[in-house]
């Protein structure tokens, strides 16, 4: 299937720079972005049945996360854009549907703040670090995060009880761990970053 998709994606008929630039893993990255809109109907309050039509979707963009990543790295396309969207992508989603739960009470504001917080303050670092030469790689703790993240956004955006289970307190209770992960991580890139053990 991905063979197929590479395949496919090749036979375009766009110009050569334009296909480097807009590769698969890329157009799959931007793909994912392409899911904020929808969840601005986390506004409307929605019920059952469009929380968890809009939890599947955002599940789906999550995935595509790891689809890209193996793409770019199984037929050597890793790209600079790539590395710079890839993450971007991933903050913009999650972030985007958590702001917009606060309005209508499926997440506290707070928790919110902390972890956005958190993702420019590391995004800050990586930036000096990266002026300098320098590489901060990206560690399990991050990687746990960011799962931990999406598995709570997921739950939190059903809302309503699903096969007996209470989705949001199943949330509530992901979210925190994925909080402690957040600040946890944070603390371990800037600890990284002064005792100087980042990699050249």
């Amino acid at each position: 299937m991905i063979d197929f998709l590479k395949k496919s994606f090749d036979r375009l008929p766009i110009g050569s720079k334009w296909k480097e630039i807009l590769n698969l893993p890329n157009s799959i990255t931007l793909l994912r972005i392409g899911v904020v809109p929808v969840l601005f109907l986390l506004l409307l309050s929605p019920g059952r049945v469009l929380s968890l039509i809009i939890a599947v979707l955002f599940i789906l963009a999550a995935l595509t996360d790891l689809l890209d990543g193996y793409i770019a790295r199984r037929y050597g396309i890793v790209t600079k854009m790539g590395k710079l969207l890839d993450p971007i992508a991933d903050k913009i989603v999650v972030s985007t549907a958590m702001i917009l739960m606060i309005p209508i009470g499926h997440i506290p504001a707070w928790v919110v703040v902390l972890i956005i917080v958190r993702d420019v303050a590391v995004d800050g670092i990586r930036s000096v670090a990266s002026s300098e030469g320098l590489v901060i790689p990206a560690g399990k703790l991050g990687k746990q995060k960011t799962l931990t993240q999406n598995i709570a956004v997921s739950s939190l955006i059903i809302h309503y009880p699903l096969f007996g289970i209470n989705a949001h307190l199943v949330g509530m209770v992901i979210l925190y761990l994925a909080l402690i992960l957040t600040i946890w991580s944070g603390v371990d890139y800037v600890v990284k970053f002064y005792r100087g053990t980042i990699e050249k």
